[in-house]
């Protein structure tokens, strides 16, 4: 068709113009445009589910839409990520990547992998112990150690799920001859009570998040997995003077899908550095017994939570 009519001429170029006005417009429209969801692959009360709904108070301020906390417990954290991972890739939802549910890339047991999530940042790293009930019958670890090689298999340890870090630090100990089983607890609430109602002989946890149980006299620490002791808990042994050396700590990285607007993930990630400076993000880190340096930009996180992984994949049994 030839444009031999000015007319028709005109038209044409008003409507091309129209086209990429919108086309530019729906390539720069707001973010975000509604709440984004804030998925924590594990049920509330945990350490997970604080961090998620004290980082979502401070994101709300800063990016002034809200962040629903949703708690998708199971499959170690695979079913929080599968949520994730199936839903679209707008920025609009957000997850918490906990080290246990990372440990699972190495046993098999997650259907994702790491290239799948764009992470925004490591917020929280931990020691991880082994913890009883304060009136327990082990007053130490060679309390525990006794007592696991002459009855292999019948001591009973609460822990996240199969496949996690817990699971791999009690697999290794056992290699080590100190056999224990692990129960696994989706939701942190009935993974506390279990040793508090003595359904289970030990706690795997991370101190800060029982600090609650632990300064109430209701929990007592027996070993810290670490190079070091706690300065919190000065008489508890570090697994490396123990003998047990295994050092899994625990890190909970904030992550988005993978093929998000890098734009997108940027505001979020730069709102994240800007919160967890703040006093009321310090005093949280503070609570949680965690470490000072905490908190890695999302330019380190993918780095870190590969080379975790790594370690995870050494202690891991052999296939």
């Amino acid at each position: 068709m030839q444009l031999t009519s000015p007319k028709l001429f005109r038209e044409v170029l008003f409507f091309l113009a129209a086209l990429f006005a919108v086309t530019g417009a729906i390539g720069q429209e707001k973010y975000p445009q509604r709440p984004i969801e804030f998925i924590v692959p594990w049920g509330p009360g945990g350490g997970a589910d604080q961090l998620a709904r004290k980082l979502g108070k401070l994101l709300e301020a800063d990016l002034k839409t809200s962040f629903p906390v949703i708690n998708v417990p199971g499959a170690t954290g695979n079913t929080g990520m599968t949520k994730l991972l199936s839903g679209q890739a707008d920025g609009h939802a957000m997850a918490i990547l906990i080290g246990d549910t990372a440990a699972t890339l190495v046993a098999g047991g997650a259907r994702w992998k790491l290239a799948d999530v764009a992470p925004l940042a490591i917020a929280i790293r931990q020691p991880s112990g082994l913890f009883v009930k304060a009136d327990s019958r082990f007053k130490t670890w060679n309390d525990v150690v006794a007592e696991a090689k002459a009855k292999p298999g019948t001591l009973k340890v609460a822990i996240l799920g199969f496949g996690s870090a817990d699971d791999i630090t009690l697999n290794f100990l056992a290699a080590k001859g100190i056999k224990m089983i692990g129960v696994p607890f989706a939701s942190p609430g009935e993974r506390y009570s279990s040793i508090l109602g003595g359904h289970a002989d030990l706690l795997f946890e991370q101190a800060g998040d029982i600090h609650s149980f632990l300064s109430s006299k209701q929990m007592r620490p027996l070993i810290v997995f670490g190079e070091e002791r706690m300065e919190e808990f000065p008489d508890v042994p570090s697994s490396k003077e123990a003998g047990v050396e295994i050092y899994l700590p625990q890190f909970r990285s904030l992550v988005m899908k993978a093929g998000t607007d890098p734009q997108r993930i940027k505001l979020v990630a730069d709102a994240i550095a800007r919160a967890v400076k703040s006093p009321e993000y310090v005093a949280f880190l503070k609570e949680s017994l965690a470490r000072k340096d905490s908190f890695l930009p999302a330019s380190e996180a993918q780095t870190f939570i590969a080379g975790e992984i790594e370690t995870m994949q050494k202690f891991s049994p052999k296939k």
